[in-house]
């Protein structure tokens, strides 16, 4: 199982515009109910995004980025950032009822 953090930060008015892009990839996800991928994106008051994204194998790897949705949320995202996005590989260390297991 692989963990990725996502955290970037968009300019103030832009932030609502990718606040849209990031939920209209969350509904692709539920309507199309993949399996092997879990995502939680939270979003702070500055537009700092942190996207959080679980994949059970490499192959599922590309199930997120193969979504129109999230075609869209890329195509959409360069100009509005303050910060470039940065990623990391996570490992859990501990969670209290935040992950299935």
């Amino acid at each position: 199982m692989k963990r990725h953090l996502i955290r970037y930060k968009t300019k103030p008015e832009r932030a609502d515009e990718n606040e849209r892009l990031v939920k209209a990839v969350f509904q692709e996800l539920r309507e199309k109910s993949p399996d092997g991928v879990r995502y939680m994106t939270w979003r702070s008051d500055d537009g700092t995004f942190i996207h959080m994204v679980e994949t059970k194998t490499e192959a599922h790897a590309d199930i997120i980025t193969g979504l129109a949705a999230f075609e869209a949320f890329q195509s959409g995202i360069r100009d509005p950032l303050i910060e470039r996005p940065q990623r990391e590989e996570m490992t859990v260390v501990g969670h209290y009822r935040m992950l299935d297991q």
